[in-house]
């Protein structure tokens, strides 16, 4: 019987302790470590790249900084390669990725997305020679054709799936995508519409022609690790508040409805 009371109190014990290991959440160990590290990838105008004195700045580094302002920690940007990106979050190199990552059901069994922040699709850059040819996606499924899109993105599987005739050319960059499109070394680019769009007015040199009704439905949502419900609460909460407070607006307006970003870019 002694026995038997001494294995139930244990028992108790075990059950009492379950709770705290089965809560622990990503949201309390930010506020014990006094900072939030967000991954990103700085190279996607104008969620985040870098300007001339080497800082990462953007849309989604001033979200970045008003999380972390209404947390009362400091922000930690830790830069990562995209086709780490995941992986980097999964093994806790950062504690969310925020770097306009659209939200897939394939990624969704990985990782888990607060509610979308913003949403874009795909639209294509192509040659001007070929305005009178190609009005949309469908007029580029062609074998004469050569589509490019960024290596790893839904740029890519969007034109793998919905271009699969023409050939298909994959780029570590967006910038040496739009190059090699001015230089006539493809015919077509496909990418996400607000980059497509600043990526025309800087660079097209008069070359090419934007073809600007996205093909694609892409909600772009900010990346935690699974398994941390008061995190993903939070930080739901915390884009409702923005987005009627005025805040998301402002910061919307800055990168998105004015060019005064883009003479702090590297040259």
């Amino acid at each position: 019987m002694k026995r038997f009371t001494l294995l139930l109190s244990a028992l108790f014990l075990l059950l009492a302790t379950l709770p705290c290991t089965v809560m622990a959440d990503t949201l309390s160990d930010i506020q014990d470590a006094g900072v939030l590290r967000v991954g990103m990838e700085p190279g996607y105008m104008p969620f985040e790249m870098t300007d001339q004195k080497g800082q990462i700045i953007g849309f989604d580094v001033d979200m970045a900084k008003q999380i972390a302002k209404a947390m009362g920690v400091k922000l930690e940007l830790v830069s990562t390669a995209w086709d780490g990106i995941i992986p980097a979050l999964m093994t806790k190199k950062f504690d969310m990725i925020m770097s306009g990552m659209t939200i897939t059901p394939q990624r969704n069994l990985k990782i888990a997305f607060a509610n979308p922040y913003i949403v874009v699709g795909q639209s294509i850059l192509i040659q001007k020679k070929y305005g009178d040819e190609v009005k949309s996606y469908k007029d580029l499924n062609n074998k004469k054709f050569k589509v490019g899109s960024k290596l790893g993105t839904t740029g890519e599987q969007a034109t793998k799936r919905m271009i699969p005739d023409a050939k298909y050319i994959s780029f570590e960059t967006e910038q040496e995508g739009v190059m090699d499109l001015v230089n006539g070394k493809i015919d077509a680019f496909v990418y996400d519409l607000p980059y497509m769009a600043i990526a025309n007015a800087q660079k097209s040199e008069g070359k090419l022609i934007f073809l600007d009704k996205p093909f694609t439905y892409e909600p772009l949502g900010w990346a935690i690790r699974q398994g941390n419900p008061d995190f993903l609460n939070w930080l739901d909460n915390f884009l409702a508040q923005v987005k009627n407070d005025g805040t998301y607006d402002k910061i919307y307006n800055k990168w998105f409805l004015s060019n005064d970003w883009v003479k702090k870019l590297q040259q």
